[in-house]
């Protein structure tokens, strides 16, 4: 069994002590007392019991029991006794306090047990079970409810559209618990809430440990409780709830009373129970009876079924004259007619009369219709009711089962036995041989895996232990189960098939068969009695009814009354009919149950156990009452001291080697290289490494020949604690390595960042005059300025659309959302009538609608800004300019009085390639000698341009301009002026970060070969980290190479050489502070390198110790010659360190 838990709190982990094993070496051995530091009444394990005897485990658990500590460990084995009041152990607080814990970090606990079957079935991928098991009344199913608390409280959750199912299953599998204990549990004189039946429930899980599913197995209800109890008991708790919680519709609709006024909820004189609320368990029926998914038509079904049973344990029966019966009140059955949706007459003779049918020599005879007495009538009447509820109840637990299927795959489960536990009483019948026959079989089990199966273990795997000597039920067992010789099973189902009509005759014929049993040690037979001597003591049975009860099946009659009736649910409910010609004997009830233990005890072997074993401490359900005898009864026959003798010589965990190895084997430096395993010799010699390793004492384990035993479960969970610890530090590590990541990579875009800003504007300034040198397409003289390299093509020269500090855009009547491209300064040429024509200067604003003349005026003493024109793009036609080196230019657009504007400015050609822009290249530019524009309305002028080196400023006269000479039309536009270069400062932000590695290969040291894990063909995939794609590739070479080195061959042995080689030294350029495996240095340091790393990383020495440093920080100085020196072996944790720097770059 795989008892294994991780540590919750690094404060929880056992204290080490050292324990000399020779000299100069020492071991650390687990304080596996460290867990019961609180201070507890008693002794919470009872493996550390001083004396081992039945007395003292009774002591020890009264003592606890007194001071409401109800819980106690024999090691994995929880015993628990009933304290029969509210200790308020079972709270939120209280089961979160257990999350994540293992045994030892907390008084024992129901929770305990749930947390360490949970675990394991995530940790080691095996399905689990617990095995509750102990007399009627002491607390067996008040565990199992709490145990399928703890797993629904710290199972997932979920994720995207599965989280809705999963908190659905754990809603419905909790339903199960209020559904089935109102028609499976019933109040006796031993426990007010007695399970009278068997429930094995299977929580599925997904590989995330998430509940998708869950199966219920019913075992064996005792539906005689239907029709008969004895006084001070009850029926099945449904009934009480049904009487008492029904609405008026339902009164109205099955005709309904109080329980007082039925004969099987009345008869036993028991009809209200302390503690119990029949009307809210009622509701809570019904909203269970919804969760689970029970449609309305269905619950209305249900309670219809429970109406008819009610009303048929009304039905009596007179004797008449001739001996034969009668029904005394006829509208009883009619009402029951009524409930089946059948004729009342033919319910009434299907009770009082029965078809019997001869045959001979395999032929039908005669068909004879024979009367029945009333005793035979009541027995009947009882098995329709019998018959009626156990098949309701097995429909209920199918159905659970629909609505509980897992809809996709489980990978393992989690399985709770709840069943009946041993029942003695002064008249035991078939349905206590069948009890006792099923904790018997449990027993076994817990015989099997605590006891014989693990000393034979230890014999077969040759490991030195004190030999248990032990009672094995076994015999038990195969008395009651067996065929050949035949068992009382056999006997009774003989006995059911030689004796057909008669039951007492049956019954006589079986105390004949049992008389062949008498060579068994545990049996006796007293006339029409029989002894078992059971593992919980000797029972009396009494033969009287049993093959009766064995046969358990409805005459004909009744089933062909069901047929009849219109209710398809009762057909449901009776869905298969025995096959009258069939020569195969139909199974029994005793065949049924030896199955279903059988199947059982199947399930249970597949899975690890966990054992809780109940104890009921008084027959009184009282508080205070602690029953010693009783109790040390219940000791005797549990086997404990057995168990404690067992646990205390045995080994606590064991496991092959091969999944020790796998579990393991990142714990030494032997077996692990980064993560990856690297033992080639067999799993046999890895564990023992592995156990050396890590300084666990060599009495705490030892190696068998197929399997590894550790003795304390306190050395599993320190191995546990080392390898949880083993993950944080790597985990610890790759976040470092990422975090520096992260501030190499935010540096670098820093710096990029820092050159984008730097440049952008330059680049989109360049962009700009490339185009506007496309719209001259080289037909028009240059100035030097505007090729220039350092010439920017700005556009809002006024700062217009970025402030205004001119106020531009409100004079122009500019709206919100319209941009300005361009905006300058600009000289307008005014002709006035007589007089010379003069420049007048202008604010020229462009935007994607129209091109502004803005000018400033005086205005009440002031200057103000005032539009002088409006000129749509749409209206514009062309922009003339001379092919000259001038400025001027002319905006052609329709004929008006103002007539086209003629203007200069400096920035003409970054105006006209915008204005191109903006109209989509509608706006032609005209080049040529002569700039010809419409100067009135009426009236055109030409502009000629001429060349005159003596003249300055482009000056205007008389219709005509001086220009000098430019640059060639052809000219290109210089290259943008380089920057200074600046020192370039190495990142030292982060003590691990490295520039993006060596542009020469350098040669590194072989690392390890990965190896295959035992019992695997290949070695373990590593699952790759998502690295971003700049630099995917460079990790992929380094990850890549790593994989495919060779495994490092063995230290050199020193040699001497005649001549020491040159070896190169280093200079540090800035100071690197250096962690664990690394070397720190000063600026100006001079380090010898040993060992150059393709990613960056270089092995140096300095003062004699060596260490790890970033290459970028080193410069070589110069050569000197160094003496020969030994190589030594190196701890693997400083490559591990550089592999997960790769995952970096």
């Amino acid at each position: 069994m795989a008892i294994s838990k991780k540590s919750g709190k690094k404060g929880a982990v056992a204290v080490a002590k050292p324990v000399k094993k020779s000299a100069g070496q020492q071991f650390v051995k687990a304080d596996w007392k460290e867990g019961f530091k609180k201070k507890q009444t008693g002794v919470s394990d009872m493996t550390l019991l001083t004396t081992i005897s039945n007395e003292s485990v009774n002591e020890n658990l009264q003592k606890r029991w007194l001071n409401g500590e109800i819980y106690t460990y024999i090691g994995a084995v929880l015993i628990s006794v009933n304290p029969f009041r509210d200790l308020g152990i079972y709270t939120r607080d209280v089961l979160d306090s257990y999350k994540g814990k293992n045994r030892l970090e907390m008084p024992p606990h129901v929770f305990a047990i749930a947390e360490s079957a949970y675990y394991n079935m995530k940790a080691y991928k095996d399905n689990q079970c617990v095995i509750i098991t102990g007399e009627s009344g002491a607390g067996k199913t008040e565990a199992a409810k709490q145990i399928m608390q703890y797993i629904a409280a710290v199972s997932g959750t979920g994720a995207d559209t599965e989280g809705s199912r999963i908190g659905e299953i754990k809603e419905m599998v909790l339903a199960t618990n209020p559904l089935l204990e109102s028609f499976g549990c019933a109040k006796t004189l031993r426990n007010n809430n007695s399970s009278r039946h068997g429930k094995y429930l299977e929580i599925m899980f997904n590989e995330r440990g998430e509940p998708i599913g869950a199966q219920i197995t019913n075992y064996l209800l005792e539906k005689n409780r239907v029709v008969g109890q004895i006084d001070n008991e009850r029926d099945f708790h449904i009934f009480y709830q049904f009487t008492k919680g029904a609405t008026d519709a339902q009164r109205e609709m099955f005709g309904l009373q109080g329980p007082e006024a039925y004969v099987y909820t009345s008869r036993s004189n028991c009809l209200d129970v302390q503690g119990i609320n029949d009307v809210n368990d009622f509701a809570d029926t019904l909203k269970a009876m919804g969760v689970i998914g029970l449609s309305a038509a269905e619950q209305t079904d249900i309670l219809r079924v429970l109406a008819m049973i009610l009303w048929l344990g009304n039905v009596q029966f007179q004797e008449m004259d001739d001996g034969n019966s009668k029904v005394s009140d006829t509208g009883v059955t009619d009402f029951i007619g009524y409930l089946m949706e059948v004729e009342g007459a033919a319910v009434e003779k299907v009770l009082v009369s029965k078809i019997v049918e001869t045959q001979r020599g395999g032929r039908r005879g005669s068909v004879y219709e024979v009367p029945l007495n009333p005793a035979q009538a009541s027995s009947g009447r009882d098995a329709l009711a019998k018959a009626l509820y156990n098949n309701l109840f097995e429909w209920i637990v199918k159905r659970v089962n629909v609505s509980l299927a897992p809809q996709t795959s489980y990978t393992q489960l989690i399985g709770v036995l709840d069943i009946y536990g041993f029942e003695i009483f002064e008249d035991n019948s078939f349905e206590q041989l069948c009890i006792n026959y099923v904790n018997e079989k449990l027993q076994q089990i817990f015989i099997e895996l605590t006891l014989k199966t693990e000393q034979e273990e230890y014999v077969r795997e040759q490991i030195k232990w004190t030999p248990i000597k032990y009672f094995n039920n076994k015999i038990v067992c195969d008395l009651i189960e067996e065929r050949r010789p035949p068992g009382i099973f056999a006997a009774l189902n003989d006995a059911c098939a030689t004796a057909h009509a008669d039951p007492a005759a049956a019954d006589q014929s079986f105390v004949q068969r049992l008389s062949s049993l008498s060579s068994n040690p545990h049996f006796e037979t007293r006339g029409e009695k029989f002894l078992i001597r059971h593992y919980a003591g000797d029972v009396m049975y009494n033969v009287q009814g049993m093959t009766d009860k064995n046969k358990d099946q409805l005459v004909k009659d009744i089933l062909d009354l069901i047929d009849k009736s219109s209710n398809k649910f009762l057909h449901t409910l009776f869905p298969d009919r025995p096959d009258p010609n069939s020569k195969k004997r139909p199974p029994t009830a005793g065949d049924r149950i030896k199955a279903s233990a059988g199947a059982l005890v199947e399930n249970l072997m597949r899975a690890q156990p966990s054992y809780i074993r109940t104890i009921k401490p008084n027959q009184n359900r009282s508080s205070s009452e602690y029953d010693v005898k009783a109790v040390l009864h219940q000791i005797k026959y549990l086997g404990l001291q057995e168990n404690i003798r067992v646990r205390r010589a045995g080994f606590a965990y064991r496991n092959t080697f091969e999944k020790v190895v796998e579990r393991f084997y990142l714990l030494s430096k032997a077996t692990s290289y980064a993560g990856d395993y690297i033992w080639q010799g067999d799993a046999k010699s890895g564990c023992e490494k592995i156990l050396t390793d890590t300084g666990i004492a060599k009495d705490e384990w030892q190696m068998g020949t197929t399997k590894a035993f550790i003795k304390n479960p306190e050395t599993l969970f320190a191995l546990e604690t080392m390898r949880d610890r083993y993950w944080h530090n790597m985990a610890a590590r790759i976040q470092r390595a990422w975090r520096n990541y992260w501030r190499y990579k935010n540096e670098c875009a820093r710096r990029i960042q820092r050159f984008w800003r730097n440049n952008k504007e330059a680049i989109v300034y360049a962009q700009a005059r490339d185009y506007a040198n496309q719209v001259l397409a080289g037909r028009k003289e240059r100035r030097r300025m505007s090729i220039l390299g350092s010439r920017k093509f700005l556009g809002d020269y006024l700062g217009a659309e970025s402030g205004d500090s001119l106020g531009l855009k409100q004079p122009a009547g500019i709206a919100p959302g319209e941009t300005v491209v361009f905006s300058c300064r600009a000289e307008v040429l005014i002709s006035k009538f007589g007089r010379t024509s003069k420049l007048s200067p202008r604010f020229i604003v462009l935007t994607g609608k129209a091109v502004y003349l803005l000018m400033a005026v005086a205005r009440d003493g002031q200057a103000v800004v005032a539009v002088d024109r409006k000129l749509p793009i749409v209206t514009l036609r062309s922009i003339s300019m001379s092919n000259l080196r001038d400025d001027w230019f002319a905006l052609n657009g329709p004929i008006s009085e103002e007539g086209d504007p003629l203007m200069t400015c400096v920035f003409k050609t970054e105006f006209a390639a915008d204005l191109v822009k903006i109209s989509n290249g509608s706006i032609n530019v005209l080049i040529g000698p002569t700039i010809e524009y419409n100067q009135k309305k009426d009236k055109k002028r030409v502009i000629k341009f001429v060349k005159d080196e003596n003249s300055r400023g482009d000056p205007y006269k008389s219709q005509t301009v001086s220009v000098t000479s430019g640059e060639p039309p052809n000219s290109v536009a210089r290259p943008m002026p380089k920057r200074k270069p600046g020192q370039v400062r190495p990142i030292t932000s982060g003590k691990l970060l490295r520039a993006g590695g060596p542009s020469t290969k350098s040669s590194s040291a072989p690392k390890p070969k990965p190896q295959a894990l035992p019992g695997q063909s290949a070695p373990p995939a590593t699952v790759k980290p998502v690295i971003p794609a700049a630099v995917k590739s460079t990790a992929g070479t380094a990850a890549s190479k790593r994989h495919s080195m060779a495994p490092p061959p063995p230290p050199p042995p020193p040699v001497s050489a005649p001549a020491a080689p040159e070896v190169p030294m280093y200079k540090a350029l800035f100071d690197f502070s250096g962690q664990e495996g690394e070397m720190s240095m000063k600026k100006g340091d001079l380090v010898q390198v040993e060992e150059k790393d393709d990613n960056g990383w270089w092995l140096v020495k300095l003062n004699g110790k060596e260490g790890w440093a970033p290459s970028n920080y080193l410069e070589l100085l110069r050569l000197y010659r160094s003496q020969p020196r030994f190589q030594p072996h190196r701890s693997p944790r400083l490559p591990l360190l550089r592999q997960l720097m790769e995952v970096r770059r």
